[in-house]
């Protein structure tokens, strides 16, 4: 999504592009993948009060990302079962028992519900637009489409995990929306083990990579944040960390110092989650390298193994 909104105040300044730091980090591969090792075999991840964003470690193959060709969006995961945004048991396996709410950021059909979407909801800090219609690439590619789309590769892989998995919204349910207080509210009715936003963003051209959003710390109004901010800040790390390793996107360059995590405050989806949630924003539509990946169902394939990775292990820990 573009940093306007209902979830957004505007950026901080942007800082200088790190060109050196690509450099850097091919030549660290070996150390930082085996401290990323370690860091898994041990639970790594702070459920503490440290809320510093941490580096995320290297990718599986430091030129993924450039490697990857683009494909046309058209090769969409396929829905399977009720297009409704009711929860799906899961079976057996690690995961049965526990609950994973996917929120497939925006609507196809907000653009024909302005009205409905530009009403103001409480966030707890302040009040907001319901919900917006997202961004896209300059092709014309939505964000609603991209984020729906790995939200279906996410929840089979989930689901082959044995884990139970609720959508916000599948195929033309809702017709717009939900609001996002109403997303937070589902993951809250789902006592969800976790819960994930899945969003790209609408930056300038330039402007590369990923990085995850971590609740910061919120008391006011209907928000209260305090109890979710320790293993939030778990799950993004092990979601920035995955998601890097299998698709090889790095870091935000205009946002997060290079970590892959940002945390913020204005962000309804989260001010007003009772469960362990992040956002993640996938790549910048805008930009055309990021857009030659977004628009590929095999990187989205694998954008949603990272963010699966990511649950998986953050869920085997608590």
């Amino acid at each position: 999504m573009s940093y306007t909104g209902p979830d957004f105040d505007p950026p901080q300044q942007r800082r200088p592009r790190r060109g050196p730091l690509t450099v850097a980090l091919a030549a660290l591969v070996p150390g930082a993948l085996l401290g990323w090792l370690v860091y898994e075999a041990v639970g790594g991840g702070s459920g503490g009060e440290d809320r510093t964003a941490s580096p995320a470690p290297v990718p599986r193959s430091a030129t993924a990302s450039s490697a990857t060709p683009a494909a046309s969006p058209s090769d969409d995961a396929k829905a399977s079962g009720s297009p409704s945004p009711s929860a799906r048991p899961g079976g057996t396996g690690p995961l049965k028992g526990k609950v994973v709410v996917i929120d497939p950021g925006h609507n196809p059909g907000n653009f024909r519900h302005t009205a409905e979407i530009n009403r103001q909801v409480d966030i707890g800090t302040n009040r907001k637009e319901c919900d917006t219609t997202g961004t896209s690439t300059n092709d014309g590619y939505t964000e609603a489409r991209f984020t729906l789309d790995v939200a279906h590769r996410l929840r089979t892989l989930l689901e082959g995990q044995g884990a139970t998995v609720k959508l916000t919204r599948d195929g033309d349910s809702p017709a717009w929306g939900p609001c996002v207080d109403e997303r937070a509210r589902i993951g809250n009715t789902a006592r969800a083990d976790a819960a994930i936003s899945i969003h790209a963003d609408g930056s300038a051209e330039g402007d590369r990579g990923f990085h995850v959003i971590l609740p910061g710390s919120v008391h006011a109004g209907a928000a209260d944040t305090r109890a979710i901010v320790g293993p939030s800040h778990d799950l993004g790390v092990r979601i920035a960390g995955n998601f890097l390793r299998e698709t090889g996107e790095p870091p935000s360059n205009y946002l997060g110092d290079g970590t892959g995590l940002v945390t913020r405050t204005d962000l309804g989806g989260l001010n007003l989650s009772t469960v362990p949630k992040v956002f993640i924003e996938c790549g910048n539509m805008r930009d055309s390298k990021d857009a030659a990946l977004l628009t590929s169902g095999a990187w989205r394939q694998r954008a949603a193994q990272g963010i699966s990775e990511g649950i998986v292990s953050f869920l085997r820990e608590s």
